[in-house]
């Protein structure tokens, strides 16, 4: 039975393509202007997500989630990446989550793991590690709306459409608002300028 490992990894699905949803509205120049002399662009928030989940995810149930080889102060460096460069290294951290994930069972739950030193539960760790991306996720989603004004593409109910929505609510599993987002991510054409 894998219920609750696979519950946990269709949000993570959901909340990956709310990102890619997001970030192919945008232009190469405004996925890496961090909008603010202290902001953090989209560029450096996927740095900073692919290095945190390539350093939790390796060797999730063998080695502190911290790994000495990460740089989390290089992660939030001000970088100027293309459009390709950023989604491979989006992609690095995504696909050792999801190699993990593939190798967790829900009898793995109660096992004990550490990030830090710190001894957690590894549904605790998922639960955090899920928590931590949502709230990346977000800035995403904030950034990019606040670049794109009158042109954005709203990822869940416009406004005004509530109704409509509840008359038919198909987003309302993970694995449903996941697919609705990667086809309209597909549909996009990234603007140019």
């Amino acid at each position: 039975m894998n219920d609750i490992v696979e519950s946990i990894r269709g949000e993570f699905l959901r909340y990956k393509a709310l990102a890619e949803a997001a970030i192919v509205q945008l232009t190469d120049a405004q996925l890496v202007d961090p909008g603010g002399e202290t902001a953090n662009s989209i560029a450096v928030i996927c740095w900073h997500i692919s290095g945190n989940l390539r350093s939790r995810f390796t060797d999730f149930l063998t080695a502190d989630g911290e790994k000495p080889w990460r740089h989390r102060d290089e992660e939030f460096a001000v970088r100027s990446v293309t459009r390709a460069e950023l989604l491979a290294k989006w992609e690095q951290g995504w696909t050792v989550l999801l190699e993990t994930l593939g190798t967790l069972s829900d009898a793995d739950l109660g096992r004990t793991v550490t990030v830090r030193g710190t001894p957690l539960k590894v549904h605790e760790a998922l639960h955090r590690a899920l928590a931590h991306i949502v709230s990346h996720v977000g800035q995403i989603v904030l950034l990019a709306k606040a670049a794109r004004g009158r042109e954005w593409t709203y990822l869940s109910i416009p406004p005004g459409q509530s109704n409509t929505y509840n008359q038919n609510p198909h987003a309302e599993r993970a694995a449903s608002h996941t697919k609705t987002l990667a086809e309209k991510t597909a549909a996009a054409d990234p603007p140019r300028s």
